[in-house]
């Protein structure tokens, strides 16, 4: 088959339908996954092309899989962190959805009391077990899309299934027959895909919904899952693993628009940022992440992480407010007991905290030096710097402006910056080793009279 492709403006040829291949035995790619050994990065040099869709967006998983590694919220919790992350999206709804488990009573009371709201960003969506009985709930929820696991990797559908590929492709397209009879918009989770056949399963599979999509007039959409954050960014890397490959053959060889498609990833190999980027930019329209990244085992992608990826790709917020990021953050740490880690980016309190005196001196002279962007206007969080032995002078004098002449920005030889620096060095000198607290260097500043 020829057609026109409008938005490349080419004749493209597409006359090639993957079928399912059953299998007696799993693959379970041995040479890229040996288990006894770490997972190998492969290559075989085939590059697809980069095709960023015209319209990108982030979803939301916190109450969901970000709830799966957590104490779960109360419904007071979740109401709060909804509204923060309509805020956050903005007018424009760049956070599109936020996605709820719908099965205890707890559930449910958050998830009306968020409906409630009358909030058009993000749109609230379920995560549903494969039976009709959860489509009734979803259906009275409401709910317009839920969620349906569908395992694609021979390592779950014959080790945890215990059924073969066919079986399970039957399954899957029965209970998505399910979904469509009752008007729910199936999102099919594409579970374990980068350990997934990818044209032996995955694409049949896919061109199967698609054609039931065109068929009921209900867009399906396929969340590609990177269970356990196999997935490699890079051009020419050989599937399963390849986040090039695997976008560019669902659209290609399956038949599924960008809209149409999500990333889902996690961090277990420290991907789970670059990940998402790459399946934005060779043409998925949304990224699924949760707030801070919680979620199963090493996490998620963190969502304010995505936030500032889009603004770089795209050079505008198109309306996102970024200062809720830090709301965000002081919410978990002050209301819900989470300690973030201090040097997580964007939202840990020593992100953008120096303790080097070159650095300081450098932040003295133009903050643009060592400071990644403006990080007050942006995220609320100001420049800061520790004092420790290697604060040197430019050290105190920026810890002085910052905590008592916020107004007289001092210079670094200033009499009082070196009075205090001759008591800095004396606690050092003394034998300590630790960082000097804030409310030490309160009190050592009326003593010494600066204040």
């Amino acid at each position: 088959m020829v057609y026109f492709d409008e938005r490349k403006k080419m004749l493209i040829e597409s006359d090639y339908e993957y079928q399912l291949q059953e299998r007696e035995e799993p693959n379970l790619y041995r040479d890229v996954f040996p288990y006894t050994e770490i997972p190998r990065c492969t290559f075989n040099n085939r590059v697809s092309p980069m095709e960023p869709p015209d319209e990108i967006w982030i979803t939301d998983t916190t109450f969901r899989d970000g709830q799966q590694s957590r104490a779960p919220y109360t419904p007071e919790q979740i109401v709060h962190l909804f509204k923060l992350l309509s805020k956050l999206g903005g007018p424009n709804g760049k956070i599109r959805q936020s996605e709820f488990f719908v099965y205890s009573d707890t559930d449910r009371t958050a998830l009306r009391m968020c409906q409630e709201l009358g909030l058009e960003y993000p749109e609230i969506t379920g995560w549903i077990r494969a039976s009709k009985a959860d489509f009734e709930i979803a259906k009275n929820l409401g709910l317009k899309e839920c969620g349906i696991l569908v395992s694609c990797s021979d390592y779950h559908i014959y080790s945890k299934l215990k059924k073969t590929r066919r079986q399970a492709m039957d399954s899957y397209l029965g209970i998505v027959k399910d979904a469509l009879s009752m008007g729910i918009r199936p999102r099919c989770h594409f579970e374990d895909i980068t350990r997934a056949d990818f044209y032996g399963f995955v694409v049949p599979f896919a061109h199967a919904l698609s054609n039931l999509s065109k068929e009921s007039g209900i867009p399906i959409k396929i969340r590609v899952c990177d269970t356990l954050g196999f997935g490699i960014p890079f051009p020419g890397v050989s599937l399963p693993r390849s986040i090039p490959g695997i976008i560019y053959g669902l659209r290609v060889y399956a038949g599924f628009d960008a809209a149409q498609l999500e990333w889902h990833g996690h961090n277990d190999f420290y991907k789970a940022v670059v990940n998402s980027t790459a399946a934005w930019l060779y043409g998925a329209s949304g990224v699924n992440c949760s707030l801070l990244g919680i979620g199963e085992r090493t996490g998620n992608t963190p969502l304010e992480a995505m936030v500032i990826e889009y603004a770089q790709i795209r050079g505008t917020l198109d309306g996102m407010d970024t200062g809720v990021i830090r709301d965000i953050a002081d919410y978990y740490e002050k209301e819900l007991g989470y300690e973030i880690p201090p040097r997580t980016p964007f939202v840990g309190r020593d992100f953008n905290l120096t303790r080097a005196g070159i650095h300081a001196d450098g932040l003295l002279k133009d903050e643009e030096i060592y400071n990644i962007f403006d990080t007050a206007a942006l995220l609320k969080s100001p420049p800061t710097v520790a004092i420790t032995s290697t604060s040197g002078t430019a050290g105190i004098a920026m810890w002085l402006n910052h905590n008592i002449f916020i107004n007289e920005n001092i210079d670094k030889t200033d009499d009082r910056v070196a009075a205090l620096k001759e008591w800095v060095d004396e606690q050092y000198a003394s034998g300590r080793v630790t960082q000097i607290s804030n409310n030490e260097l309160w009190e050592a500043s009326k003593r010494l009279g600066i204040l």
